[in-house]
């Protein structure tokens, strides 16, 4: 890649996976995403698909149960609850489509 075109925030085969009592729901199934500096994008899909569970995990209020989280080149899952809480008040900022 040429210089500058490193993804800020990199997805590599990311799961993640709720148990409810005996029954396991896998929100994210072996996502991968690339998100550069200076673009826009939008996640969209289906009630249930997984939007809001991505969203959690890019905003650092939830970790992957496998795969990968890179912000910049630091792996997220390395960072501590309080480098994460910073991250949410400096450097990560969402629009919500409804606020309730």
């Amino acid at each position: 890649m040429a210089p500058g075109t490193c993804p800020l925030i990199q997805l590599r085969d990311v799961w993640k996976v709720y148990h409810l009592g005996d029954v396991e729901v896998r929100a994210l199934r072996g996502v991968s995403l690339d998100i550069r500096t200076g673009e826009f994008l939008a996640i969209v899909g289906a009630s249930g698909s997984g939007k809001s569970t991505c969203m959690n995990l890019i905003g650092c209020l939830d970790q992957p149960t496998r795969g990968t989280y890179r912000l910049g080149n630091v792996d997220v899952a390395t960072l501590s609850a309080n480098d994460r809480a910073a991250i949410r008040n400096r450097r990560i900022g969402f629009v919500f489509q409804n606020f309730n």
